[in-house]
C-alpha cells in the first residue's frame, strides 16, 4: 500500500482540527501559542504534500515561508508571554483584559 495524496490531507485535516480546539478552548497563553503552530504546520504539510503530488516547487516554497513565520511568531509569542508573566505573575488569558499593566 503506498501513501497517496487523501493520507496526507486527512493528516493535515486532524492537526488543524486540533489546532482549532487548542485555539478556542485554551486559556494558557503558551497552550494557545502551540496550538497557532500546530495550525499553520498544517497547512505547509497541505502545501508540501500538493508540491510533492502535482510535481510543481512553489508549494515547497509556501512551505518554507509558513516554517520562517511559524518561527518568527513563537519567538515574539514567547517573549510577551515572558514579559506578561513577568509583572503579573500569571499567563491566563482570561484575565488579561487590558493591555496596561
Amino acid at each position: 500500500m503506498t501513501i497517496g495524496l487523501v493520507h496526507y490531507l486527512v493528516l493535515s485535516t486532524i492537526l488543524f482540527t486540533l489546532g482549532l480546539y487548542g485555539v478556542f478552548t485554551r486559556r494558557n497563553a503558551v497552550a494557545l501559542l502551540l496550538a497557532v503552530e500546530l495550525i499553520m504546520l498544517a497547512v505547509a504539510l497541505n502545501f508540501t504534500a500538493g508540491a510533492q503530488f502535482w510535481g510543481k516547487p512553489g508549494g515547497l516554497i509556501f512551505a518554507i515561508f509558513i516554517i520562517a513565520v511559524a518561527a518568527a511568531e513563537a519567538a515574539v509569542g514567547l517573549a510577551l508571554v515572558i514579559a506578561i508573566y513577568r509583572n503579573q505573575k500569571d499567563v491566563d488569558l482570561d484575565r488579561l483584559t487590558m493591555l496596561r499593566w
